[in-house]
């Protein structure tokens, strides 16, 4: 019998778990703290776990159960109902909320039971473009600058007017330099890979393509936001240990130097959200009034391809009750 679309319930269901993971996060951007914003986000995302009726395994989560105390890989959420697997990061850019930088998010994805990759904490190669090119314009084989060129054909401009991100780091030197020297330019951010490749889906950011090494279950996540809305995405696993290979093995990954398409990286229904905790190129971050708390949301669904831009105004009494709360 094929699996039930997920009810669309679940997407302001969701809405309200990343929103309560933003708003407890509030009173820690530019306070250098990176670990107790994370803290914050992944206690007020697992209480709002509570409310949702679901029997959720999460599947890329904060960690292994030895090295999180919750929201740990395997760990099962919500208060019973139909089953399906979590992908979530609390607080995605937990350096740039410390320091007050654009960009971070709190993410969820919802999808139907064994349709996610089942992605270990190891660094994951990635390209990803937005929606309304023919398929195969990016190819995570191909050199940096053909793909470049190849967009830039797709999309009928010059290369001159392809902006690509990239995460600014030592290892992605050549990777800046082979951009530019077709003519392209390029975005780099300090952290947030996630923002970054579902930018390329919306032509208001700029962004129309994302490439670099980053996290594998960042991959995941953003995988299932391009599933919602369209898009190309390709990537493959890199292992820098013999531990990292096994912890791999032990979560089903057998053939190590696998090309992932989209598809195969989020295969079934899927519901997307995301909340702003700074200001971003696709969401503002929390904003506070003498009142009210501010959040600025989107989630999306893959059967449907709705996207909803959400504006919420929280009460502060009854946020400051809560986050007073032992």
């Amino acid at each position: 019998m094929p699996n039930l679309p997920l009810d669309r319930a679940f997407a302001l269901e969701a809405v309200r778990v990343t929103e309560a993971a933003a708003t407890a996060v509030a009173d820690q951007i530019g306070r250098g703290d990176e670990h107790a914003a994370d803290h914050a986000a992944v206690e007020a995302m697992r209480r709002a776990f509570n409310f949702l009726p679901i029997s959720g395994t999460v599947v890329i989560g904060e960690g292994e159960r030895d090295e999180a105390p919750m929201l740990f890989i395997g760990e099962t959420v919500g208060t019973g109902g139909i089953e399906v697997d979590i992908a979530l990061d609390p607080l995605e850019g937990t350096a740039l909320t410390a320091k007050a930088l654009p960009n971070a998010l709190a993410v969820l994805a919802i999808a139907e039971p064994g349709t996610l990759l089942n992605a270990p904490d190891v660094y994951m190669d990635k390209i990803a473009i937005g929606g309304g090119y023919p398929e195969g314009t990016i190819d995570l084989d191909a050199d940096i600058q053909e793909n470049i060129l190849n967009l830039a054909k797709a999309k009928n401009v010059k290369p001159s007017e392809i902006t690509a991100c990239i995460l600014d780091r030592p290892r992605h030197e050549k990777h800046i330099a082979a951009v530019r020297s077709v003519g392209a330019a390029v975005r780099l951010i300090t952290d947030g890979d996630v923002a970054g490749i579902i930018a390329t889906s919306d032509p208001a950011t700029g962004i129309d393509i994302c490439l670099g090494r980053g996290g594998a279950p960042e991959g995941v996540l953003a995988a299932s936001a391009l599933r919602c809305v369209g898009g190309q995405f390709q990537s493959r696993l890199f292992f820098k240990t013999n531990a990292e290979r096994e912890r791999a093995v032990k979560l089903g990954i057998k053939d190590f130097d696998r090309k992932y398409a989209l598809r195969d990286m989020a295969s079934g229904d899927v519901v997307f959200a995301a909340t702003g905790v700074t200001d971003g190129a696709m969401l503002k971050g929390v904003q506070r009034t003498p009142e009210f708390i501010v959040t600025h949301s989107v989630v999306m669904r893959s059967t449907s391809g709705t996207v909803r831009w959400i504006s919420a105004h929280h009460p502060r009494r009854r946020h400051d009750k809560i986050s007073s709360k032992p």
